[in-house]
């Protein structure tokens, strides 16, 4: 199959027929396109779900450097991820497709960038279900323990991490109209959540910690003695809460005007949610009463709720996190499961020819979705064994949807002149602003493959860089037995590949 050249020239107008654009890429228009701007944009915030990712994970940031390193973390990490971001939007107007960043790879690289490239970001999607409703599931447990006194273990909270997944799958077969809808309402849930808990924890505690003691107070709990090492093993927590903003790139084929509206999804999700997650982390951080029975506690954030408010308040407020995680989880599936079609359409994944299929009704890769719920409840599995686990599902998100974003984009770099950029791009910017952001890729994969704490036992160990070694291996062996098969369409495909792409998926 021919591959197309990269040239050089003017970039297109600001608005286009993106189901022509589509068919010059090669892919026959299956799914519907009843997306607007603001739901392309709602998906990404949902994902990145600072209601998700900061509360979940701010237990992991009081023994792993402590507020010192959870503020000023933040503050950077969001100032990388924004570069990463642009980057990549700047990309995926030239690609909006489904597939997304293995699309892009594979345009800009040739087929094996494509192929690796969508096996990490299939792994970092698939650890970010797992993570976000897991953490929804720890969550959901302490409203529990709240109300009715129920006693969490392990067993019960994969149980109803399960029936999280459920619910999720379930509302992902549906019109895609229905997953816009309620990202919408995330968008705004999300807002006036962190405004509502900020402004009961600056009213309501008796006293609030100094602003020294909120950018200053380092904490070490992790066993290691570098406080360089530990700070840096810190900032999981907001790479792991900055992630997912590929969402909207994975929705583009819904989209309309997505050349245009999946770019600026991604940049307006990163820029909102740095701001509203900096004001979220600061309020709870400032109300805290107890450090260390603050960072005892099974979920941290609601100890700080109870402290301030009371059992019942604190069951208020916990609700609105819990509604959130589940809009964040959502959103997940859903683009997971247009990633595991896209990449299925291909011919890339053992079985493609089911997961590739699209409800003629709603026009909704329903297989898709049922495989990603499958395999997210098997990544969260050792969490029934391990104490540590979590915080190994997260970074496996960060490590393998992470260097997905970056190899587009040192792709894009490395043609140069040759790539025709879309018709949002960075012009002058965006070398520099990508050479950061493939530095910054690069740091954040090495460092999340690292042990979190020591001494370094079988329950303590980092499984993340085993489970990106195992989808690395079997990727590999894949490769040998799909690489005849495997391949995405010429651009600007004939009608007949196009209606044998169509018929072999609706």
């Amino acid at each position: 199959m021919s591959r197309p050249t990269l040239s050089k020239s003017a970039p297109p107008p600001q608005v286009r027929d993106e189901e022509a654009r589509l068919r010059e890429l090669g892919y026959q228009p299956v799914l519907a396109r009843r997306m607007g701007g603001f739901g392309n944009f709602a998906i990404s915030f949902s994902v990145i779900s600072i209601l998700s990712g900061c509360m979940t994970l701010y237990g992991f940031g009081l023994g792993t450097g402590g507020p010192a390193v959870m503020m000023w973390g933040w503050a950077g990490v969001g100032l990388f991820v924004l570069c990463v971001g642009l980057a990549l939007a700047e990309v995926t107007s030239a690609y909006p497709t489904s597939g997304a960043l293995y699309y892009m790879a594979d345009r800009l690289g040739g087929r094996r960038w494509g192929w690796y490239t969508g096996w990490l970001n299939l792994l970092g999607l698939l650890g970010a279900i797992a993570g976000i409703d897991y953490g929804a599931a720890l969550f959901t447990g302490a409203l529990l323990d709240l109300q009715f006194g129920f006693q969490a273990t392990p067993g019960s909270t994969f149980v109803i991490f399960l029936c999280i997944l459920l619910v999720h799958a379930l509302l992902n077969l549906f019109d895609v109209r229905l997953v816009s809808l309620l990202n919408s309402i995330s968008v705004w849930w999300h807002v006036a959540g962190v405004a509502l808990i900020v402004g009961v924890l600056i009213i309501a505690p008796d006293s609030h910690r100094t602003p020294g003691e909120v950018f200053g107070h380092f904490v070490n709990d992790t066993g290691w003695d570098n406080p360089l090492y530990v700070a840096a093993i810190g900032l999981l927590l907001a790479q792991y809460t900055f992630s997912g903003y590929d969402a909207s790139a994975h929705l583009s084929e819904e989209t309309s005007n997505a050349s245009v509206s999946a770019a600026r999804g991604i940049v307006r999700a990163i820029w909102a949610s740095w701001i509203a997650g900096f004001v979220l982390l600061a309020g709870l951080t400032f109300a805290i009463q107890d450090y260390e029975k603050t960072a005892a506690a099974d979920v941290p954030p609601a100890q700080i709720m109870i402290d301030a408010v009371g059992t019942t308040g604190a069951t208020g407020l916990l609700l609105v996190v819990i509604v959130a995680q589940l809009f964040c989880g959502n959103a997940e599936v859903a683009a997971a499961s247009r990633m595991v079609f896209a990449f299925s359409r291909d011919n890339a994944l053992p079985g493609s020819a089911l997961w590739r299929k699209v409800s003629p009704r709603n026009q909704t890769p329903v297989p898709a979705v049922w495989l990603s719920v499958g395999l997210a409840a098997l990544i969260a599995a050792p969490s029934l064994y391990s104490a540590t686990a979590y915080g190994a599902v997260t970074a496996i998100n960060v490590i393998g949807i992470t260097p997905a974003y970056a190899i587009p984009i040192f792709l894009r770099l490395r043609a140069g002149d040759r790539f025709t950029p879309g018709p949002w791009n960075l012009g002058r910017w965006s070398k520099p602003i990508g050479w950061v952001a493939v530095f910054w890729v690069g740091f954040v994969t090495i460092l999340f493959c690292l042990p979190q704490s020591a001494p370094v036992t079988a329950d303590s160990m980092n499984y993340a860089s085993i489970a990106l070694a195992v989808v690395l291996i079997l990727a590999t062996a894949w490769w040998f037995a799909a690489r005849g098969s495997y391949s995405t369409p010429s651009a600007y495909g004939s009608e007949r590949e196009q209606a044998e792409i169509s018929e072999s998926i609706v």
